[in-house]
């Protein structure tokens, strides 16, 4: 399946008219296309009897760029395009096999709305058509357009197909105007096709003249070129919106059961009401309830009537055979395991060992260390694994990343090097990222020597040995894995250099280093650390999480108890 996101480059009327000449354009050529309109100038206009008349499809209502305005304010431009993928993947259930979408128009004022565009390109994996009105402009001014355009595509993975030129009948352009436009751009080094060259687009449009008007858009088109488009493949990137909307959706569909030991912890219990209200999971709060009502009253929060509250003093004693006969071979005795029982990570480990509880997210307030030792005693790793590793998924501007491991081994050999390289990759592909895994060092290649790099050289040759169905290569520095031109220049003959999506680093001081970097610096997301290797998903908090990271955390520790049962 394709998407194509119209994208207009000004003030454009009748965008919604080329559109469904475009989606005529796939019918006549025998494909079964769908039309998504996600934002709306004026919601009030009768766009889906046009859609309906021409594709006997129902349109979902758009958002207004009023209440996309007020959104943006907030600080929820991420969320709204998270709510287009939602409704697109609702919508996108019935049979099709290409989508067009219609971008929002650019607006005086409204200065974020191209770069809402290319975040709905990157969360639609759609390619891009340019819409350029001729208007009364030069072939070179209308190439500046598009290439103003280009630019706001060139840092992403977004391709762009080409572009369509529109105008009424008293701006029609003289022929061979789309061939100057296309010069322009080549002497600046941009070659663009022209689907094309659209006249008399009709500033409104009824209902019962849609289909005759779409059948006039379409003739104009190049349908030769656009059907091309169909047949090359989209290269596959997973977006931040389309990530969260998936680890949301699969979350929800688990319904697992998340024991909370830090249950009065202000940042956990606000998750925790977050988690409930939405479906996300059943949380269990290990807190005493009065503690958690003084501390929901203090911050504002409003406890779900159906979330879980479990005063630890209630259940431990439970516990205390069972982890006896966990430990017996280590000589547990009874009054040890009540007295450890105390903790309410050894608590909810506890639960999560017996069943009764699916996974556990902790390390708000505790250490790393505090949380994963009682996992490793009590839980153990799982079958094949020599090790526990950790992964963050970084969500970048337009692509989801996975780096590995940066919170849990401080100096791994090259043994274990190979192992979380592996275990990083699998979470990457469990999580819908197709795994390009760079072994990162300071070296590209043989570019450089000492110890460190023999020892990923080492490990890169372990893990491609052990997995050769996985792209592994290394070492590689980070710009040459992750920037296609230098990745190009420096390793030519890699699958991985210039489009990695797995980054594994070479020790904890680095890893750890790099994602706080990124994660401050570029203002970007980080979702995790996910805990790998262990027999059931426990999972650690930094100290310094938001309410969103532990709702995130919540919602990856869910999903990982469906593919570890």
């Amino acid at each position: 399946m394709s998407q194509f996101l119209l994208v207009p480059t000004g003030a454009q009327t009748g965008l919604t008219v080329v559109g469904l000449g475009v989606a005529q354009a796939f019918v006549q050529a025998g494909h079964v296309p769908l039309y998504f309109k996600p934002v709306a100038t004026d919601v009030a206009a009768d766009d889906a009897g046009l859609v309906q008349a021409v594709l006997q499809q129902s349109l979902p209502a758009p958002l207004s760029l009023a209440n996309l305005d007020e959104r943006v304010y907030q600080g929820q431009a991420d969320d709204v395009v998270e709510e287009f993928v939602a409704a697109f993947h609702q919508m996108a259930e019935a049979k099709h096999d290409v989508v067009v979408v219609e971008g929002a128009v650019p607006e005086a004022g409204r200065t974020y709305l191209p770069a809402q565009n290319v975040k709905i390109a990157a969360a639609l994996n759609a390619r891009v058509i340019l819409v350029a009105a001729v208007a009364d402009q030069t072939p070179a001014a209308v190439a500046v357009q598009l290439q103003l355009a280009l630019h706001d595509y060139a840092h992403g993975h977004t391709e762009i197909s080409g572009f369509i030129l529109t105008a009424d009948a008293q701006t029609a352009p003289a022929e061979g105007f789309a061939a100057e436009v296309q010069a322009a751009l080549a002497a600046h080094g941009k070659k663009l096709e022209c689907i094309g060259v659209v006249t008399a687009v009709p500033a409104g449009v009824e209902a019962a003249q849609a289909q005759d008007v779409a059948n006039a858009v379409a003739a104009q088109l190049n349908a030769e070129l656009l059907c091309g488009e169909l047949a090359k493949p989209v290269a596959e990137h997973l977006a931040p919106a389309a990530f969260r909307y998936q680890m949301m959706a699969r979350a929800r569909a688990a319904n697992k059961r998340i024991v909370l030991p830090e249950g009065n912890e202000p940042r956990t219990i606000a998750a925790a009401a977050i988690c409930e209200n939405k479906g996300i999971a059943r949380c269990v709060l290990l807190a005493k309830k009065a503690e958690v009502e003084e501390v929901a009253q203090a911050k504002g929060i409003t406890l779900p009537a159906s979330l879980e509250i479990i005063d630890p003093d209630s259940i431990r004693e439970r516990y205390i055979a069972p982890m006896v006969e966990l430990r017996k071979s280590k000589g547990l005795t009874a009054e040890q395991a009540a007295e450890q029982l105390q903790d309410t990570v050894v608590l909810g480990t506890m639960m999560l060992a017996t069943g009764d509880v699916d996974g556990l997210v902790s390390g708000a307030v505790h250490t790393t260390a505090n949380t994963i030792r009682p996992a490793l005693q009590l839980i153990k790793t799982a079958p094949g694994a020599s090790l526990v590793s950790s992964v963050f998924f970084m969500l970048m501007p337009d692509q989801v990343l996975v780096y590995g491991d940066c919170a849990v081994n401080p100096n791994p050999t090259a043994e274990q090097l190979a192992d979380i390289a592996i275990q990083s990759a699998d979470s990457a592909k469990a999580f819908g990222i197709e795994p390009k895994v760079a072994m990162i060092s300071y070296s590209t290649g043989s570019s450089g020597s000492g110890a460190d790099v023999e020892t990923v050289t080492a490990a890169t040759k372990l893990a491609q040995q052990k997995r050769p169905d996985l792209h592994i290569d290394g070492p590689l520095q980070y710009d040459a894995a992750s920037v296609p031109s230098v990745g190009r220049q420096k390793a030519p003959d890699s699958k991985v250099a210039g489009q990695a999506t797995v980054f594994v680093f070479p020790d904890l001081n680095t890893g750890n280093t790099t994602y706080k970097a990124v994660q401050r610096s570029a203002h970007v997301l980080s979702v995790g650390p996910m805990l790998q290797g262990l027999n059931k998903p426990v999972n650690d908090l930094s100290r310094g999480a938001l309410i969103e990271d532990i709702v995130y955390t919540i919602a990856l520790t869910a999903i990982q108890a469906v593919q570890m049962s």
